[in-house]
């Protein structure tokens, strides 16, 4: 494809991302399957190009008056980002072959401008209904933050599962592989590579034998609050995708791995379309790490605990799967018996936008209105759990005030019995390191923790840890 083309074929994927609710990496995979004639290097700089516009996307469409379609803020990032020419860009579109038609008067107009003075908002990158709540939480880093979120490409952050392989053992095999391991600063369970070029982590045998899982080291933080210990009832009472369920199931398994059990060679395999007998002389036996307790991981929605199934058996740990009712019902005979309950809510993930860009934009007032009221009754059923003395443990993904401190001000208020847990006596699990067990306690609010790109090279979370007194 030559350079003009590349550039229509990214105004059009922009295009299709703004017409529905599809990540971005699922509409260029689409793309990319539907014109197979785009070789693997056009389908990375087309890639590229959609990603610099969406992280930009507020600057952009300002810059061209209120535009947003794909053409618009493909010219305009052409200008303002890669500091091209009014002659070069118009050069890139002459109407030949398959590239984009000529230039308008008006876009030339836009491109030509020397610029108006640019809002703070348009500066930040962020959506403008929410610069308010980032000044109220940061005050006069707010700016800093707000380009740590949309700005920078975000690392590829590993978690070890301590159950099959040490840190230092996978360390190696990375290495030999070919990658370039780094150690996570808070979290002594990760590693890290680096986004450029990106790794395909999911053809590497480490992944494929359960040894490491793809998780933020924010996400392997705020896990790690729970303070889960061999022996105990643990509740994830919002599991999702199941990456903090594994997480939790290997803190409880990180102090005795001797519990790893080889069971039998399986009479059925788990697929993405449910189970089927396992092909005869085919079907490996497996290592079972048998926890000395009870995981239970809860959802709304049945699909997602499906998906849960062969990440368990990939890591080879156990978990008890509970479908709730739209009211949390299925629970019942675990209320007031569980040492841990983790409530990772339903958010914006407003903190992730680092990894997904898009969201930013169709992020809508209502969409963190609505969120805060969900998360204030989950809490509340969730909270039912805990037993006595058990520790209940609030996270988002969120950057925002309306869905953290909002959220958890709501509950303490209508929640006496619960305590909060300073941060700083969270943070005795061997899974922190030296230094996140003395930084991150200079971080918190008491018993609540704000991480984020700019301020610890995670993904945006907020976490608050508490005790059930009665």
């Amino acid at each position: 494809m030559t350079p003009a083309a590349r550039l229509a074929a990214a105004a059009s994927v922009l295009d299709s991302i703004a017409q529905g609710r599809q990540p971005a990496e699922a509409v260029l995979k689409a793309w990319g399957g539907a014109n197979r004639y785009a070789g693997s290097k056009d389908r990375r700089a087309i890639a590229d190009q959609v990603y610099k516009v969406l992280r930009a996307r507020g600057r952009l469409v300002w810059a061209m008056g209120g535009r947003e379609d794909g053409r618009a803020l493909v010219i305009g990032a052409l200008s303002l980002i890669d500091g091209l020419s009014l002659e070069e860009i118009e050069a890139l579109h002459s109407g030949d072959g398959y590239g984009p038609k000529p230039l308008s008067k008006q876009e030339r107009s836009r491109i030509s401008m020397t610029g108006d003075e640019v809002p703070g908002w348009v500066a930040a990158g962020l959506p403008e209904f929410v610069v308010e709540d980032f000044r109220n939480t940061f005050g006069d880093r707010w700016a800093e933050e707000a380009a740590g979120l949309m700005l920078p490409r975000a690392p590829i952050d590993l978690r070890v599962n301590l159950a099959k392989a040490t840190v230092d053992e996978v360390e190696v095999e990375l290495r030999e592989a070919g990658l370039s391991p780094e150690r996570t600063p808070w979290s002594a369970t990760g590693l890290r590579l680096q986004s450029e070029p990106p790794p395909n982590v999911q053809a590497l045998e480490a992944f494929k034998q359960g040894r490491i899982e793809i998780q933020d080291e924010g996400s392997q933080i705020v896990s790690w609050l729970a303070g889960v210990r061999p022996g105990m009832t643990v509740v994830d009472y919002c599991a999702g995708g199941g990456g903090k369920t594994l997480g939790l199931a290997m803190q409880g398994l990180a102090v005795g791995a001797s519990r790893v059990e080889a069971v039998a060679e399986p009479e059925k395999i788990w697929t993405p379309t449910g189970w089927v007998d396992a092909p005869k002389g085919k079907a490996k036996a497996a290592s079972v790490a048998r926890a000395e307790g009870r995981l239970i991981a809860c959802d709304v929605v049945q699909k997602r605990l499906d998906n849960i199934r062969p990440r368990l058996a990939r890591a080879g740990v156990e978990a008890e799967l509970i479908h709730l009712g739209p009211n949390g019902g299925g629970v019942e005979d675990i209320v007031g018996q569980a040492d841990v309950v983790f409530v990772d809510a339903p958010c914006t993930g407003s903190g992730t936008w680092r990894r997904k860009p898009e969201d930013a934009w169709r992020l809508k007032p209502e969409d963190v209105d609505r969120m805060h009221s969900l998360q204030t009754a989950i809490l509340a059923r969730a909270a039912k759990l805990v037993k006595p003395g058990g520790r209940l443990v609030y996270v988002t993904c969120s950057m925002l005030r309306v869905e953290n401190e909002a959220s958890v001000d709501a509950f303490e208020e209508d929640h006496p019995s619960f305590e909060p847990v300073a941060i700083a006596d969270a943070l005795g699990a061997s899974t922190f390191t030296d230094a996140g067990r003395a930084k991150l306690p200079e971080l918190a609010l008491g018993h609540r923790l704000r991480l984020s790109p700019a301020t610890t090279g995670t993904d945006g979370f907020f976490a608050a840890v508490y005790e059930r007194q009665a």
